[in-house]
């Protein structure tokens, strides 16, 4: 090739144009990481001038140790991504609120659906039952809740019970009323209220709420310091009454007792021995009935202070009827007196 065809340009193997180079200055500028200069201006090779063996960092045995260095550790927020599942639900790691409620029971989460769909904040449900909540699963699509299509394992896990019947809600509680802001919404006329003392069974407590939605029971009053309260079985158990009547939450008994009274309301006791029958006294038409627990009944105290003590005859082969049995049996005979 000739001079003139020789392409124009410096590299590491040769000068700028026209300026003849030999090899072993070539390996110089190499070894020193120059280019030389090209049209008047200084290049450097990217790779860097390489450094003398005394000038290298010691050995990583020689190094402080990690937790003695003094650059601090760079940490990042955890942003976990959330499950996306097919059935349209989309999981959170966190657990839970405390403050929701789980609800289980074809007719107790429809009734809390129709009562208070606000409340609504998860779906599991068998795909058996897909027909029976349209109208909740296009809730949830419209409102980006989260829904489930789940096995019967799944939701005895979730529910903690085999008679969950297909379908489970995660819902905001419904809030308990105090007795007298209860007591202030009160319509006049006829009423009838019942007072639970020392009852603990969930599962009695929702069938006192079915008959007492069935009665037009106005509301249950559970003591300040009772355990008692609404539950999932609970809920089951009453069928949907459980949205239909108030739960009221009391203070002291005398002070509860004292404000009852003055709004017009008799407090009757239900005795275990002893007592009126019921069948030969005359209910008032504003009445809060007394229950007490199966075998001890009502406290002394509590009864004492009552302005009717009754019970209900019967054979006596048995010391005495079930809590929720015995309720609905009372309320039965004060809505036909009043119907009278």
């Amino acid at each position: 090739m000739s001079d003139e065809e020789k392409p124009s340009g410096s590299s590491l193997y040769r000068g700028p144009s026209g300026d003849k180079r030999d090899k072993r200055e070539r390996t110089r500028d190499r070894e020193q990481g120059r280019v030389p200069e090209a049209h008047g201006r200084g290049y450097q090779s990217e790779r860097p001038a390489a450094r003398p063996r005394d000038e290298y960092s010691p050995p990583r045995s020689d190094r402080a140790p990690r937790d003695e260095r003094s650059a601090p550790r760079r940490e990042y927020a955890s942003h976990a991504p959330s499950s996306n599942y097919d059935s349209h639900e989309h999981e959170s790691a966190a657990p839970r609120a405390a403050r929701e409620q789980r609800l289980y029971g074809v007719n107790a989460c429809l009734a809390s659906f129709a009562k208070r769909p606000e409340a609504l904040r998860k779906v599991y449900l068998l795909e058996a039952r897909i027909p029976h909540f349209k109208a909740v699963l296009a809730h949830c699509v419209k409102n980006k809740l989260g829904y489930r299509v789940v096995e019967e394992q799944d939701l005895a896990k979730l529910t903690g019970s085999v008679h969950h019947e297909g379908v489970c809600f995660d819902v905001l509680p419904a809030v308990e009323e105090n007795l007298s802001h209860w007591l202030q919404h009160l319509p006049a006329g006829p009423c009838v209220a019942i007072w639970l003392d020392g009852v603990g069974n969930p599962h009695n407590l929702g069938a006192i709420l079915r008959s007492a939605a069935h009665f037009g029971v106005a509301a249950v009053l559970l003591p300040k310091d009772d355990g008692l309260g609404l539950s999932g079985a609970a809920a089951r158990v009453a069928e949907g009454g459980a949205e239909q009547v108030a739960i009221v939450r009391l203070g002291r008994s005398d002070n509860s007792v004292a404000q009852l009274k003055s709004a017009g309301f008799q407090l009757a006791a239900t005795l275990v021995r002893g007592g009126q029958s019921l069948y030969k006294t005359k209910l008032p038409s504003r009445l809060v009935l007394v229950m007490g627990a199966e075998q001890i009944g009502v406290d002394k105290e509590l009864s004492a202070i009552t302005n009717l003590q009754i019970g209900i005859p019967g054979t006596g082969h048995v010391e005495s009827l079930n809590v929720s049995a015995a309720t609905a049996v009372l309320l039965s005979e004060w809505r036909r007196q009043q119907s009278q």
